[in-house]
């Protein structure tokens, strides 16, 4: 079978076809995209311009705001106005670059909260090493293999996946492109493809999950060697955020993938893929920022300058 498709567009069904709810669910999702959006930005901003915040571990979550930001841009427009205009067709290159935005950011971040958490145990364990052993050459090198990592990756899963032929539906029962659902679509065989996934997801998935549980438990085992109480609150407030950030990341990954095949609801999962593609972005730059002294110290500096400047404050 020769590997053309038929196919040049694809449908997709959506979150839900209940005419009542489709105003209300635009709101509630703009709502969300715009506190993404005004959150991760805002995040990168501020850790730009207070030199307080040029330290490793501000550089590595200014990438990751930056990683949320293009994450849930390439879902949640599309979604909006599926919405706001019941038009839920998306073109087959459209289909395809979504798919390539969403694997290589999401494997991204995969990678930088591993990083994240190595910084920690960095700080946290060899305090008086930190400042040579995360020198800005190794925090660059570090997050440029997390880009480059993702984007090869990605590059791989649309090559293969869009190599295929799709002469079969065209309707995709979800609010976005997912590559286990294009597959399903096609009439080639996809048994290399499904290989190819399983793979790639599995390295991605243990490699990170190793890098942050080995450097959690070296960082638990010098937490518990500390006499200072004062010295365990410190190590574990500059803990907290990151492994909320994890938890929220990876308790959804395990909840979507590790379930028994028997109790698989797609509407479940569809809101599952709500939380990772459009909450989870939305909230990680609030987790930080609520849950940090400095970046709560950067904002009310820059703040009281904007007011300064616009002549609302002495």
């Amino acid at each position: 079978m020769d590997n053309i498709s038929e196919v040049s567009e694809f449908i997709l069904v959506g979150l839900t076809n209940t005419p009542e709810l489709q105003v209300p669910l635009f709101i509630i999702f703009t709502l969300i995209y715009l506190i993404t959006l005004t959150g991760n930005l805002g995040m990168i901003i501020l850790i730009l311009l207070d030199s307080r915040l040029h330290t490793p571990m501000y550089f590595f979550l200014s990438n990751l705001s930056l990683v949320d930001f293009i994450y849930a841009s390439a879902v949640t427009p599309k979604v909006m106005e599926g919405f706001l205009t019941q038009n839920k067709v998306i073109s087959y290159n459209a289909c395809a670059t979504q798919i390539f935005f969403l694997i290589a950011f999401a494997t991204v971040e995969s990678f930088l909260l591993a990083a994240m958490a190595f910084d920690r145990h960095a700080a946290v364990c060899k305090p008086l090493h930190y400042s040579t052993s995360m020198t800005s050459t190794t925090c660059v090198l570090i997050v440029t293999c997390c880009y480059i990592n993702g984007l090869l990756q990605s590059s791989i899963h649309v090559a293969f996946t869009f190599h295929l032929s799709f002469c079969h539906s065209n309707v995709i029962n979800h609010f976005f492109c997912d590559i286990p659902l294009i597959l399903a679509l096609s009439c080639s065989d996809t048994h290399i493809n499904v290989i190819i996934v399983f793979m790639l997801a599995s390295f991605d998935v243990v490699f990170a999950l190793l890098v942050i549980l080995n450097s959690y438990l070296l960082i638990f085992i010098a937490i518990l060697r500390m006499h200072s109480t004062e010295g365990r609150k410190k190590a574990f407030s500059t803990c907290t955020s990151h492994l909320t950030t994890v938890s929220l990341f990876y308790g959804t990954i395990i909840f979507m993938y590790l379930q028994p095949n028997s109790s698989h609801s797609m509407e479940r999962d569809k809101m599952a893929s709500v939380f990772y593609t459009m909450i989870i972005p939305m909230l990680n730059p609030l987790v930080y920022s609520l849950r940090n002294k400095e970046v709560k110290k950067a904002f009310k500096k820059f703040a009281g300058k904007v007011l300064s400047l616009l002549g609302l404050i002495n």
